[in-house]
């Protein structure tokens, strides 16, 4: 009854932002297992995913040791990736950047099998005058990285043109022929080498390159021996023989049937009939994932300073000191989202637009605070403040220039001068005017050898500003000679 208990308050907890985060885990779960469903480090992966199943299980039992322990190993567990599968995670995420590729022309699956029969014919034909040839027909993956040199054709497969780029007396006949749907992208391009080779003995240069490039994309590459007139496939990490014209026929239709989309219905129905077990194991995965990390279990509560903004105060009016800058605010909410919490852009704003007064009383609500929806604000302390304003007013002030220090002993001072010599401001009505003093900021006389124009600011006192908020500029003229020398 507990556990039934447990698992309706787990289901009733539920919000719409879990839905979507299990939903794209699940997706980027299902991802890496299709992409290294047909790798060879596919094992690697398998052993990282049952250490994270031993990790799960040691948290939910509070076993600590072991809790330790694997947390120290996942910690470098990023880099150990990085190593293991740096080969695989490029590809994939070539993959990822070609799902939006919408460049791609769509060729008919007729057409694509006329060219499979061409090339299934060209191969037998190549094989039987002991002629060596290397056929790429690329997949879904980029083959660009790996690839070196060739020639770009661009042109439509046919036994002619197969036939003639493979003689024995053209420049590209030791390289590799890139088709691309039924068109040949390039020719005499060289392909990397695989270094997994034993299991098939003593095998030539073409088998091997086939083989390599079939280790790193879902391409299939079809090899003629001139040495023995057979015909081998490279495909999925694996060099099979092929029998005879007819065999490699079909294995060629099933490669474009694969990589060919249907019409018959929506791409996303396609999606959903295809690897249903596959789409169920990630699901349940990110659900453990969900439990294990994304639970929103107990409710903390936890405090922030933040800092109170005052907008939208009405023209001609400015607030005056005591000003409240500070208030403590205390947020609730599950651990983790505090973990994705920038304390930094937190704020409480006060709009004066409606409410001014010489001295006014405002209640501060929840609603004055820019907290996320997932951490609701408990409490603000303090839960009023007042809030002194008076209405300014504008005033015209002479500039005075503030110097420090003397001129040097042989100089002496004739004029100066400064531009503009008086500055319109806006006071409160609660300062006295006779005290104010708008001075330049201060100029070192020590530092005046010759006649010199300064560029300088304006300094305004306290509880004074200027009408539209910025500083005009100011320039100071400061004149002087030498003494005459005594006789």
């Amino acid at each position: 009854m507990d556990l039934f208990n447990s698992a309706l308050a787990v289901v009733k907890s539920i919000r719409f932002q879990d839905i979507l985060d299990v939903i794209i885990i699940a997706l980027m779960i299902f991802a890496l297992l299709t992409w290294f469903k047909t790798r060879a480090s596919r094992f690697v992966l398998i052993g990282i995913i049952l250490l994270g199943g031993v990790y799960i299980a040691a948290r939910f039992f509070q076993l600590y040791l072991t809790t330790i322990v694997l947390q120290s190993f996942f910690a470098i567990l990023l880099f150990v990736l990085v190593v293991i599968f740096q080969e695989d995670l490029r590809g994939f995420f070539e993959r990822l950047a070609m799902l939006g590729n919408i460049g791609k022309k769509f060729q008919s699956l007729s057409e694509l099998k006329g060219t499979a029969e061409i090339i299934a014919q060209t191969a037998a034909t190549l094989a039987k005058k002991r002629i060596g040839a290397l056929i790429v027909l690329q997949g879904n993956d980029p083959l660009e990285r790996h690839i070196n040199g060739g020639t770009s054709l661009d042109g439509l497969v046919s036994e002619p043109l197969l036939e003639s780029l493979f003689d024995p007396h053209s420049i590209g006949h030791d390289g590799a022929v890139i088709i691309n749907g039924n068109r040949i992208a390039k020719f005499g391009c060289h392909l990397p080498l695989s270094i997994n080779t034993s299991k098939y003995g003593n095998i030539g240069l073409r088998h091997t390159a086939a083989l390599g490039l079939a280790e790193r994309s879902d391409a299939i590459c079809i090899v003629v021996s001139e040495e023995k007139g057979t015909i081998s496939l490279a495909s999925l990490e694996t060099l099979t023989a092929i029998q005879n014209a007819a065999a490699l026929h079909e294995a060629l239709e099933q490669f474009y049937i694969r990589n060919t989309p249907g019409k018959k219905s929506h791409p996303s129905v396609n999606w959903l009939k295809e690897d249903t077990w596959g789409k169920i194991i990630a699901l349940g995965l990110a659900c453990i994932l969900w439990i294990a990390f994304g639970y929103q279990r107990e409710i903390i509560r936890r405090d922030f300073i933040i800092p109170i903004e005052y907008k939208n105060v009405p023209q001609n009016w400015q607030i005056d000191e005591p000003q409240v800058t500070e208030a403590k605010v205390i947020l609730q909410g599950p651990q983790q989202a505090f973990r994705l919490l920038d304390e930094r852009s937190l704020k409480l704003s006060l709009d004066l637009s409606t409410v001014i007064e010489k001295k006014r009383e405002i209640t501060l609500s929840k609603d004055m605070v820019n907290a996320p929806s997932n951490l609701p604000v408990a409490d603000i302390i303090p839960a009023k403040i007042h809030v002194y304003a008076s209405k300014s007013i504008t005033w015209t002030f002479p500039v005075n220039i503030n110097t420090q220090n003397s001129l040097a002993e042989h100089l002496s001072l004739q004029r100066m001068s400064i531009t503009p010599s008086k500055v319109r401001v806006l006071i409160g009505s609660n300062i006295n005017p006779e005290q104010i003093k708008i001075e330049t900021e201060p100029i070192d006389l020590q530092k005046i050898f010759f006649t010199t124009t300064l560029d300088t600011k304006i300094v305004l006192p306290a509880g004074v500003s200027f009408p539209d908020g910025k500083s005009p500029a100011a320039r100071v003229i400061i004149k002087v000679k030498k003494k005459a020398s005594s006789p």
